[in-house]
């Protein structure tokens, strides 16, 4: 098996870390090499997290680079376009529409660009857009936009539903694992 390359990025706070734990944990469990690599900006201020999860037979280096993304988990909208480069031909972006302003914006240096997803279609990318945050606060809380992105990119991947519910189980506080099922649910509903 050729090694299948993930890119998990979004703002600080966002739950990107924990969805990389929940990925590398499954995949590991279903008997892949796994390798993940976290990159941290200012994530305690809002600036960008990205993660890199790289799995398959044998995998010899966590990081990803330009054009080698199969897939790219972007927790908000500019976030994609960022790492837009990194996705290789053929590759999918699956991205909450939600908008985050970054820090030029917060301080009116710059504008938040609106059409970042419909410039990344225009371009022949192929791209899933969704409203996360709507299906993760029915599920009990806006933070379970991270598990409701890994259930729409559990719809990609040959690994079954149950199996990334047992990953939940394992990965996630039991307080709050009935919620994420919940979320992971909606994700796939999508």
């Amino acid at each position: 098996m050729s090694t299948t390359s993930i890119m998990i990025v979004g703002v600080g706070g966002q739950g990107s870390l924990l969805a990389s734990k929940l990925l590398g944990k499954l995949l590991t469990d279903e008997g892949y090499d796994v390798k993940v690599s976290e990159v941290h900006g200012m994530s305690q201020r809002g600036g960008s997290v990205v993660t890199y999860v790289r799995y398959g037979d044998k995998v010899y280096s966590p990081v990803i680079g330009e054009g080698e993304a199969d897939f790219i988990v972007s927790f908000e909208k500019l976030e994609a376009a960022r790492h837009a480069a990194c996705l290789k031909e053929g590759g999918v972006i699956i991205a909450n529409t939600q908008q985050i302003d970054p820090m030029p914006v917060i301080t009116g240096a710059a504008e938040y660009p609106e059409t970042v997803l419909e410039e990344l279609t225009a371009k022949g990318v192929k791209v899933i857009g969704l409203d996360a945050l709507t299906p993760a606060k029915e599920a009990g809380s806006a933070k379970a936009v991270n598990i409701v992105l890994m259930g729409v990119l559990a719809k990609q991947l040959p690994i079954p539903a149950e199996k990334w519910l047992a990953a939940i189980e394992n990965t996630v506080a039991p307080k709050f694992v009935e919620m994420n099922k919940i979320a992971f649910g909606k994700g796939l509903e999508q």
